[in-house]
């Protein structure tokens, strides 16, 4: 035996679910508001080498920010094989994630790439104020490394031995 209930139910919605495709299919997505969002693509980023550094060694990609400015900044920056950073520090943290390539970070005011970590891409590094660190790509590494660097400004980089360049060949 049939439930009589069941049957009247079924009649009921036949006609709301076989509307439902086209209630669905007629629901555009709007468009995307170029002023709301915001996409620059890999092609339109504007690289350049970083002030002071030896040719082909380091790069910055300001993306959002200066961090000589004031407030939030997010950068992209390329270490090529064969460079690192001096020793230095700032006076804010620096929120870093490895975005392709491997990254060679040390802590300490003493200079010695021989001891770094490498730290692969998808890694994220949380550089704390005040602290000294020296990073960058160890020669023997075949490919440069490209991290996303977000922090407040301004940064204000301190060397550890100011006598010596920010960018040494290793």
């Amino acid at each position: 035996m049939t439930d009589p209930h069941a049957s009247r139910r079924a009649l009921l919605l036949a006609p709301l679910l076989a509307a439902l495709p086209d209630l669905i299919g007629s629901a555009a997505a709007s468009p995307l508001n170029p002023v709301q969002t915001i996409v620059r693509l890999p092609d339109t980023l504007q690289w350049h080498s970083s002030k002071g550094a030896p040719p082909n060694s380091v790069d910055m990609c300001p993306l959002v920010g200066d961090t000589d400015g004031t407030g939030l900044y997010y950068t992209l920056v390329r270490w090529w094989p064969g460079y690192m950073s001096a020793p230095h520090r700032y006076v804010t943290d620096r929120l870093c994630v490895v975005v392709s390539g491997t990254w060679w970070c040390n802590s300490g005011a003493d200079f010695d790439p021989a001891s770094c970590v490498p730290v692969p891409a998808g890694s994220f590094v949380h550089r704390i104020a005040g602290t000294w660190h020296y990073d960058g790509v160890v020669r023997s590494h075949k490919e440069p490394v490209v991290i996303a660097i977000c922090g407040i400004a301004p940064i204000k980089l301190e060397l550890a031995d100011p006598k010596l360049p920010l960018v040494r060949a290793v």
